[in-house]
């Protein structure tokens, strides 16, 4: 059994249009309803609009990605028990039209972060970057975090100043946006008084609380999910390591392997993203997938390059750090042991041809992903063959 391919649309908005999506060689779409703002309840009738919207075009969507976690879940305010109830009711929802898997993170304030949105590849193509200087230049000279001088070593912080430096008034406002405006698929944007506020309210929220506060979550919203036969899905930290001196607690195959132990209710998965977890090369991709695979529902399937000094970028999807081939193999396995077959999405394409001449949601143009997609197709069915599972 081979997965099911996916690309991601951002609704109506988006510059891809769903009949983009299916001649690229997608049968469905994953989405969400990105217009609510956070911790709002989807209307029931807003999700059936949506999936008849699609299935005019000829695709499904059975997908979320991603129904956000309110802050004050993470942080289990004064709000919890509302947004709790909120979410419960949006899983509901979603259910009664049909779909099966949920995506969310539990990252504080930021979702998936970069310093660079059009990183220029040696074939004039663009990607997506994240460079750890680029980030302390933020945090150490334009946001002027209290006690950031500590997590940062002395190369990296005069790094930050030299930089910082040569730096006009264009370039910060540039990096500024890139870091904290809002990216696509993001939870919320910031202006930097905003975010050095909101990053206030985590104070007294260690890795520990975080953990236990997102074990809370789930066993307040678990319960709910098995009833209505959906599967959540956490996504990893992207990237896979505390920044802003804020936690992230779903980064290695630890984090999640504890998290399943704590709660093991079925509905309780894993979005395995080959590229947040491969940021850390301490993560055996292969192997993840054959441990973690029951527990796997949604599959995004990429690879970065890891640089020195710990920077990274984007590399095409069957280059870069992460073994592909090895990757696809397990979940060819996995497909085979389980009888299922896993949602898949190419993710984070290269900006490049025709759509460098357009306006793109970063990481998110047609092309780049269109050629993962056909690159990773190509892969899978070769594997399948060579293993016999398909004639």
């Amino acid at each position: 059994m081979l997965t099911t391919k996916t690309l991601r649309w951002f609704g109506p908005t988006d510059p891809v249009r769903l009949r983009d999506i299916r001649q690229a060689g997608a049968t469905e779409v994953v989405t969400a309803l990105h217009e609510l703002p956070n911790g709002a309840v989807w209307p029931q009738a807003a999700i059936a609009a949506r999936k008849a919207e699609i299935a005019a075009a000829g695709l499904g969507w059975t997908v979320v990605e991603s129904l956000p976690v309110d802050e004050a879940i993470k942080t289990r305010s004064t709000d919890w028990d509302r947004m709790i109830d909120h979410y419960c009711q949006s899983l509901r929802n979603l259910a009664a039209c049909g779909i099966t898997v949920v995506t969310y993170n539990f990252m504080p304030l930021l979702d998936w972060t970069r310093t660079d949105l059009a990183w220029e590849l040696p074939d004039g193509a663009r990607a997506l970057r994240f460079d750890p200087i680029a980030l302390a230049v933020y945090d150490l000279h334009m946001l002027h975090r209290p006690g950031a001088d500590a997590d940062y070593d002395d190369s990296v912080r005069d790094a930050a100043a030299r930089r910082y430096a040569v730096m006009d008034a264009a370039a910060r406002g540039t990096l500024e946006r890139t870091i904290i405006a809002g990216l696509p698929g993001s939870e919320e944007g910031f202006t930097s008084p905003a975010f050095l506020a909101a990053i206030g309210s985590y104070d007294a929220i260690d890795a520990e609380m975080l953990r236990a506060n997102h074990v809370a979550f789930l066993a307040a919203v678990c319960p709910v999910a098995d009833t209505v036969g959906i599967r959540l899905v956490v996504h990893p930290d992207d990237p896979p390591f505390p920044i802003f001196g804020l936690p992230r607690v779903v980064s290695t195959e630890s984090d999640v392997a504890a998290l399943f132990a704590k709660v093991p209710n079925r509905s309780n998965g894993l979005c395995f993203c080959t590229g947040s977890f491969g940021v850390r090369a301490d993560n055996d991709l292969p192997g993840m997938v054959d441990r973690l695979g029951d527990r796997i529902g949604f599959l995004h399937l990429r690879s970065v390059q890891r640089e020195q000094g710990g920077a990274f970028h984007e590399a095409a999807h069957l280059e870069g750090d992460a073994d592909m081939a090895a990757v696809m193999a397990a979940v060819n396995r996995l497909s085979a042991r389980e009888g299922k077959s896993i949602p898949m999405r190419p993710d984070h394409g290269h900006q490049m041809l025709d759509d460098l001449n357009r306006t793109t949601n970063p990481g998110y143009s047609l092309l780049g992903r269109m050629r993962g997609l056909a690159e990773l197709r190509g892969l899978e069915l070769g594997i399948a063959y060579a293993a016999g599972r398909i004639g």
